[in-house]
């Protein structure tokens, strides 16, 4: 038996089916925001496919599809992995017994979403020179998962300036032994490691010419340098230029600890030619990690790390101090923190690894940012240390 329906009742009754209504678009249009972003990401690194296996990664970016960068043509994750240490036995105590981890690390972070990695022809000590581009070839081929996210992995390498390359085709010759190394076709990024105007003019300009001969000659998508100041990035560019070859990234020493006149020169000038800027040794050699310490119970990294931090951990402990505060308050690590300033100030950190661990605590910078107020007061502390990292020597001006 029906009861009939008070003033009150019948307003409530329509209040319900507008609220049905409005629910039932909401949920409609929250398929369809939820379905174009699935559909993103399977275009650019979709989940598993027939190929993998059962026993592929679950294939899962840590971020939002906003934020991918800009790199010339390329779409790069707002991080990438550097590979400095895949080979270095003198600095990082590299041995081949690691590379199965190595093998694990990369297969962690591509099914993550990291998409860009970072190396060069001369990373790897005395006989294992290379050993950094053999490493990610083999990985690169190797990966488990979807043929499509690996094909979506961006490979940038760096060509030495070598006292003996001194024509423009020794630097192609130089791209075509690190493509043969890779395993690939065509290099994402091929980039000058570092400028010789300071001492060799003549041979800066052969550099540029062979880096320019290299886009043209299809060998590379885009181009880069590692080093440049502001003035040498200026003269590259123009030169280039001239060339119809755009110059798509210029990679630099950026972190906390490096945050001086150079670094801020150049991301204003990047800004304006519309270069994206790579930050190598986002964590300052691990100074920023938080893991070393001078006091009882403290822990120092062997070689020549050691030396150096013991040096400089007395000065930059305020940093760190703050550093610290900021990852509590936020739930983060310090490493974290120090990735995500350099996110936070536009640049694409990148971060080494030589364990899982180290690659798993990287990968929890992405997916949040620091907010304005957070990165002010790191701003702040960083200016404060009169001694900072010690700059690559061949940094130019």
């Amino acid at each position: 038996m029906s009861l009939p329906l008070t003033r009150y009742g019948q307003q409530r009754t329509r209040l319900d089916l507008m609220k049905g209504r409005n629910d039932l678009i909401i949920h409609r249009r929250s398929r369809q925001i939820h379905g174009s972003t699935r559909a993103f990401w399977q275009q650019l690194l979709p989940g598993r496919s027939k190929t993998s296996g059962a026993s592929g990664p679950n294939e899962r970016p840590l971020y939002r599809p906003s934020e991918l960068v800009p790199l010339g043509s390329l779409k790069v994750s707002p991080m990438g992995l550097g590979t400095w240490s895949w080979g270095n036995r003198f600095l990082w105590g590299y041995d081949e017994s690691q590379d199965p981890e190595l093998q694990q690390i990369f297969n962690l972070v591509v099914s993550s979403g990291i998409n860009i990695f970072d190396t060069a022809d001369s990373y790897g000590t005395g006989r294992l020179n290379g050993k950094s581009e053999l490493l990610l070839g083999k990985f690169l081929q190797e990966y488990p998962g979807s043929e499509r996210v690996r094909d979506g992995v961006h490979i940038a390498t760096k060509f030495a300036a070598y006292p003996w390359r001194v024509l423009p085709g020794n630097v192609v010759a130089a791209c075509r032994g690190s493509l043969k190394r890779l395993g690939l076709e065509q290099l994402s990024v091929g980039q000058l490691h570092w400028s010789t105007a300071n001492y060799q003019p003549l041979q800066e300009l052969a550099l540029q010419a062979g880096l320019a001969d290299c886009y043209q000659q299809g060998l590379v998508r885009e181009v880069g340098v590692s080093n440049y100041g502001p003035q040498q990035l200026k003269k590259i560019h123009a030169a280039l230029s001239k060339r119809g070859v755009p110059l798509a990234s210029a990679q630099i020493q950026f972190s906390l600890l490096s945050w001086g006149t150079a670094q801020q020169d150049l991301k204003a000038l990047c800004d304006d030619l519309g270069i994206t800027v790579i930050a190598y040794s986002p964590l300052a050699l691990g100074l920023l990690s938080g893991k070393y310490s001078l006091e009882e119970g403290g822990r120092l990294p062997d070689g020549p790390r050691g030396t150096l931090f013991r040096q400089l951990l007395p000065e930059v402990q305020p940093l760190v101090r703050v550093v610290k505060e900021v990852a509590e308050e936020r739930r983060k690590t310090t490493s974290q923190v120090a990735i995500n300033w350099c996110m936070c100030k536009g640049a694409v950190p990148i971060p080494g690894a030589k364990d899982l661990a180290q690659a798993r605590d990287n990968l929890g910078a992405l997916g949040w940012r620091l907010g304005a107020a957070e990165v002010a007061e790191l701003d702040k502390a960083a200016a404060s240390i009169k001694k900072g990292m010690v700059q690559n020597i061949f940094q130019t001006k």
